[in-house]
């Protein structure tokens, strides 16, 4: 005949199964979808604490060290949803007492708890011929249990007493854990926070090149004589039309070759104009300036005779001009350039 107990309650294994070395702790429950409950063995000292992580069986740890205890998950089938076997006679000398509990696998994050679960139990059966021998129904308190101690197993002299708990813990499997003196649920402290990378200083990128205007080129007309540069004819063909502003006299246009009509372009007063759009006249390479002509701002000054020389080749070369595109006279190349100073 079974033994029915209640909360508190004990019953002497050597009196009610006498000669019993086996046991078979069978546990079972019924919850709704989405639970799972864990059955496990705590096998502890005098103290009341496990000698070690290893005295914890559980689905994870599935013996004992000595072998005594032995999880069995839900193998035999039968109404019980785990079972869990001890064989007394195995049990090391220094353990007293062998605890039963149920957690709530991931009850937090699920908010799951025991006031869910119906027909919770835990009971004793002979393993040769299934008897049922102690029964155990237990009944949450509060309802909010997250995991709970059903039983426990301890020793009275030489004989084994098994006793109905019913303790509940709002903190899971990890507060069974920590009572009993198991280290392998707590927590790892966290990591320290990785350092942000820090970003590389991305140097300025350089600033663009300034885009001269390409020059447009002259082409001669056919049947036209070739023109030289109007400032040397060494230069070779005067192939781009540029507007020069002489020392005096007004702005006409000549044609000069590409270098000239470039420095025409970019050159400041007095001899040359800057067209609108163009860059700031930079120093040009192959045109050295005579010592002590060179003023502020960068601009060149010339002495007296080479003004009055540029002023006199100006009339001339536009006499010459004059003449050279006059439909009844002969056709005229004009090359006006300064000797004396280097031109320009």
């Amino acid at each position: 005949m079974s033994v029915a107990l209640t909360k508190g309650g004990n019953v002497s294994l050597g009196r009610q199964a006498p000669g019993l070395q086996v046991l078979r702790i069978g546990l079972g429950w019924t919850a709704g979808a989405g639970y799972d409950l864990d059955a496990s063995a705590l096998l502890c000292g005098a103290d009341g604490k496990v000698g070690s992580d290893q005295n914890f069986v559980f689905f994870n740890n599935l013996r004992s060290p000595d072998g005594s205890v032995r999880h069995q998950g839900a193998s035999g089938g039968g109404p019980d949803r785990e079972r869990i076997e001890v064989r007394l006679a195995e049990v090391s000398v220094g353990v007293e007492k062998i605890v039963f509990a149920v957690a709530i696998y991931d009850a937090a994050q699920r908010r799951q708890s025991f006031g869910q679960v119906r027909g919770a139990y835990i009971r004793i059966t002979d393993p040769d011929g299934g008897a049922e021998l102690v029964r155990y129904d237990v009944t949450p308190e509060a309802g909010s249990e997250t995991a709970m101690v059903f039983a426990e197993l301890y020793r009275h002299g030489a004989d084994w007493k098994f006793r109905a708990v019913g303790q509940g813990y709002a903190s899971g499997l990890a507060g069974i854990a920590t009572d009993f003196g198991v280290d392998v649920l707590q927590p790892a402290p966290a990591a320290p926070p990785a350092p942000a990378p820090v970003k590389p200083a991305v140097p300025p990128a350089p600033p663009a090149p300034a885009v001269v205007p390409a020059v447009p080129q002259n082409q001669p007309g056919a049947g036209s004589s070739p023109v030289t540069c109007f400032f040397d004819p060494s230069h070779g063909a005067g192939t781009t039309a540029v507007l020069w502003s002489p020392q005096w006299g007004v702005p006409r246009q000549i044609e000069t070759c590409v270098a000239c009509a470039q420095r025409v372009q970019t050159t400041a007063p007095p001899f040359y104009t800057p067209q609108q759009g163009y860059p700031q006249p930079v120093p040009q390479q192959g045109y050295p300036q005579a010592p002590g002509q060179q003023g502020q701002g960068g601009g060149r000054r010339f002495g007296t005779g080479a003004l009055i020389g540029a002023g006199a080749a100006g009339l001339v070369g536009g006499a010459l001009l004059n003449e050279a595109f006059d439909d009844d006279g002969p056709e005229v190349v004009v090359n006006n350039y300064y000797e004396d100073d280097g031109f320009f």
